[in-house]
């Protein structure tokens, strides 16, 4: 009897023993509902994209010219608006980033172009490579500075360029400033000009076709053998003619082909303030040739949208009150105000030289041949 107490005893905490192993692996096996929700958060935390994620901004491509420029926080505040990022492509000068584009045109290297003016106009518009887009913006922009119907290509900017001289220089020699383009023909003038070469220059073209509108052709080359004979420097750019040549830089020539927004240039980049610009812009008749900048949505977008609205944006008060002091031309935008320094010290010609782009598209090699056969050789 004792044995069978002893063995029921026994077997009794063997089972207990076994209940309790049991239970241990049982709970080990099958997570609580308070793990399985851990877990479940978890793993959605793992396999979910974050809302920075969900939410990354896109990309737009801008090709432009070298010289485009803006202010950081004005395309900061399109990029956040529309949740993109703006990639520049800057591809040169003018010239160089049109041939480019119109090259890559069956696999285009971006989505937006700026920077075609009014003497690549016809060029750009033949290459196909823009589609047509009415902006609402260009109800704020004057008739005169739209010039493809079709609104390929929208007007951003304008600006003359001009022959501009060194007041200071003609004050200490007790010489009046030439008025006119004729003017550079007397005698007192003779070995105080820079020019820039036209086949290399965009200011240089455009001074070029400002002679050709004057004089006439090919009474524009008649004009050019005489400024030969009064000892005209010609040179590559404008960089070197402004910097290197002009005598408001310690070069020798006090007159150079510049931009009628240099002088404000000048006073706004002084470094000491000045009372007055030291140099001005020669506005007479037909001396000053109007350039006028666009932009365009490249043929083949996939980011139509997008590119509309930063043609939009690019045509708008905010960014057309940028354009001054940043590239130092003009606002298309007629709403959109100018800085004090340009209302006091810019000026525009009365009576620019204007020619009709398909004009220059059949002529510019023509001219720029002569002009080279003429005064360089």
């Amino acid at each position: 009897m004792k044995w069978s107490h002893t063995f029921r005893f026994l077997f009794s905490l063997i089972l207990l023993a076994l209940v309790v192993t049991i239970m241990a692996c049982g709970s080990a096996a099958e997570p609580t509902q308070t793990d399985t929700q851990a877990e479940t958060v978890e793993e959605r935390a793992v396999g979910a994209e974050s809302p920075a994620e969900a939410a990354a901004p896109g990309t737009i491509t801008l090709m432009s010219h070298d010289s485009f420029d803006a202010g950081e926080e004005v395309i900061a505040a399109f990029e956040e608006a529309n949740n993109v990022k703006i990639e520049f492509l800057r591809s040169g000068d003018a010239g160089a980033a049109l041939n480019q584009a119109i090259l890559s045109k069956e696999n285009p290297l971006a989505d937006v172009f700026f920077g075609v003016d009014n003497t690549f106009l016809s060029r750009a518009l033949e290459s196909g490579i823009f589609e047509p887009y009415e902006s609402p913006q260009l109800a704020n922009i004057p008739d005169d500075l739209k010039l493809d119907p079709d609104n390929r290509l929208l007007p951003v900017d304008y600006g003359d360029v001009c022959l501009n001289y060194d007041k200071a220089w003609f004050v200490e020699q007790g010489l009046t400033p030439p008025g006119s383009l004729e003017d550079l023909l007397k005698d007192e003038y003779a070995g105080l000009t820079v020019v820039e070469n036209p086949a290399t220059s965009s200011p240089g073209l455009a001074f070029l076709m400002a002679t050709v509108v004057h004089f006439g052709d090919p009474g524009y080359l008649d004009y050019w053998a005489s400024l030969v004979e009064q000892d005209v420097l010609v040179v590559d750019g404008w960089t070197e003619a402004y910097y290197g040549e002009f005598s408001r830089y310690e070069g020798t020539r006090p007159i150079v082909v510049s931009y009628a927004s240099s002088p404000p240039v000048e006073v706004y980049f002084a470094e000491e303030p000045l009372e007055d610009a030291p140099t001005a812009s020669v506005l007479g008749d037909q001396s000053c040739f109007r350039q006028i900048e666009f932009i365009g949505i490249l043929a083949g977008t996939r980011q139509r949208d997008l590119a509309e609205k930063l043609v939009d944006f690019l045509l708008s008060r905010e960014f057309q009150e940028d354009i001054p002091l940043k590239m130092f031309v003009f606002p298309a935008n007629q709403d959109a105000a100018l800085p004090d320094v340009f209302q006091q010290y810019a000026e525009l010609s009365p009576n620019p030289a204007i020619l009709p782009p398909a004009e220059i598209a059949t002529m510019r090699e023509a001219w720029i041949e002569a002009w080279t056969e003429t005064v360089l050789r």
